[in-house]
């Protein structure tokens, strides 16, 4: 077999942003290094990297995924958890103000006879306080995706 050229160790996915500056803010809040900005972001965080695209494909963003591949997962773990309150805070705050942007928030009003589906593993959801004395009917359903 033949070897790797030098200088191509590195592959560096393209991934699609629907919101490209929120994105941004989004990767360096969590830490990554922006290392270009322009049409396209750069971020690396150690030895790897993607490219932020200012694209958006609904196809290909719901089909794709991302690996972080790191040499010590217990360090990675201890950098994540090693936040001090503040931090942490910071973090979290900014992640929730993204999340519940009026632009992604969906409020039902509910009326005899509704019935709201959601995927769980793109939604967050919650419900608002309700009068205790009102009679309530919930049945739940999951439905198994295919592989």
């Amino acid at each position: 077999m033949k070897q790797v050229p030098s200088g191509t160790e590195l592959a560096r996915p393209f991934m699609p942003a629907k919101d490209f500056e929120a994105s941004k803010k989004f990767y360096e809040t969590l830490g990554f290094k922006k290392v270009l900005d322009g049409d396209v972001a750069i971020f690396k965080a150690g030895s790897g990297g993607f490219i932020l695209q200012r694209a958006y494909q609904k196809n290909w963003a719901e089909n794709f995924m991302m690996q972080l591949m790191v040499d010590d997962l217990d360090a990675w773990w201890a950098h994540i958890e090693g936040l001090d309150l503040a931090e942490s805070d910071q973090l979290l705050d900014a992640l929730w103000a993204h999340a519940t942007q009026a632009r992604f928030t969906f409020r039902q009003q509910w009326r005899v006879g509704d019935v709201v589906l959601w995927d769980n593993r793109c939604t967050l959801h919650r419900r608002d306080a309700f009068d205790p004395a009102a009679r309530r009917l919930l049945h739940r359903t999951q439905i198994k995706a295919s592989p």
